[in-house]
């Protein structure tokens, strides 16, 4: 699996701005609803519910928050790059600023675990970061997470 297979370049995002964890997930939900077809406060909410399980902050500054949903088919995917760091509870206790949302479809659940999986090994590698960071264009970051 491939991550261009769930994220489109109009789903990459740079420079967002947000002060906390909750408002980044509600505008992420928010941008993720329309495309979806399942209502921002149903994909907040799920969102939230995982996160009290334990923060998906996975360290060195990136978060995978992810959530299973009836309503769709297939893997959807939301990347931001944040203007400013965040806390995001992460592992590390480090602040988050690449965030790639995960919504997944409860049906496949083989499929679920190979998109998280596709996400989580592109974003541990340093040198996969330091790309991500230095993008001017959220092109160019959709460029190096489906390469």
């Amino acid at each position: 699996m491939n991550i261009s297979e769930f994220l489109s370049p109009a789903d990459t995002l740079i420079g967002i701005r947000v002060s906390e964890k909750g408002k980044l997930l509600q505008e992420l939900a928010h941008r993720a609803a329309a495309k979806i077809r399942v209502p921002e406060q149903e994909i907040i909410a799920e969102l939230l519910k995982r996160e009290e399980l334990g923060s998906t902050g996975m360290g060195n500054g990136v978060a995978i928050p992810h959530a299973r949903f009836q309503k769709i088919a297939k893997p959807f995917g939301i990347i931001a790059r944040l203007k400013q760091p965040i806390d995001f509870q992460a592992i590390d206790d480090q602040p988050v600023d690449i965030v790639f949302v995960l919504l997944l479809p409860t049906a496949s659940e083989g499929e679920q675990l190979e998109a998280l999986a596709c996400v989580a090994r592109k974003l541990r590698e340093p040198s996969e970061l330091a790309k991500l960071r230095k993008a001017k264009k959220a092109s160019d970051l959709h460029a190096v997470l489906t390469a």
